[in-house]
């Protein structure tokens, strides 16, 4: 297993968990991000990473249940379209021209998706009442690197403004906080 494979499985594991752990009147709850719900956490990750990777990559993409009607099937077959394409050689190592530089499917894989469903799980979990904490190493690994990409990530218009935490903050606070989220 690849180590981008590896840590997909793990981050996608716990997000995975979150969804099936969703009471079926909490998917319309509000979520962090501005405007959102519940549901629209899953619909996020849904449709804008195949949007991404099938286009780039020039894959057929899984076919999708109507997020209204079961988001956690929805989640679930894009989860298994991205599990199968990551064990794939052949599609894990292909390059193609991204946004960041050429990049292969894998790596752009990484840098792209596997942060942000490690994010929307906290936000998934905050939305529903439902156990925040996220995966302490890749939790790390994020703090560890989000002061030299503050540009990057502010610039993007995807992120709020920093939320001011104390010094003493554990590191998932800290990354959440960074990231424009309320801890």
């Amino acid at each position: 297993m690849s180590t981008t494979l590896a840590r997909y499985t793990k981050v996608a594991d716990r997000f995975n968990e979150r969804v099936a752990e969703v009471p079926a009147d909490a998917w319309d709850n509000p979520a962090p991000c501005e405007g959102w719900v519940a549901r629209d956490v899953v619909g996020h990750l849904v449709e804008w990473l195949p949007a991404f990777f099938v286009g780039m990559w020039g894959l057929e993409g899984p076919a999708v249940p109507p997020l209204d009607d079961d988001p956690a099937a929805a989640w679930a077959a894009v989860d298994g379209f991205f599990r199968t394409s990551l064990a794939d050689a052949t599609i894990a190592t292909s390059e193609r021209d991204t946004p960041m530089g050429t990049k292969s499917f894998e790596d752009a894989f990484d840098m792209i998706a596997t942060s942000d469903i490690l994010i929307h799980t906290w936000d998934l979990a905050r939305a529903t009442g439902l156990d925040e904490t996220l995966d302490a190493d890749e939790v790390h690994q994020w703090v560890g690197g989000m002061e030299e990409m503050e540009h990057l990530i502010r610039n993007s218009g995807q992120y709020g403004a920093r939320v001011p935490v104390p010094d003493d903050a554990d590191e998932q606070t800290r990354l959440i906080a960074f990231l424009g989220r309320q801890p």
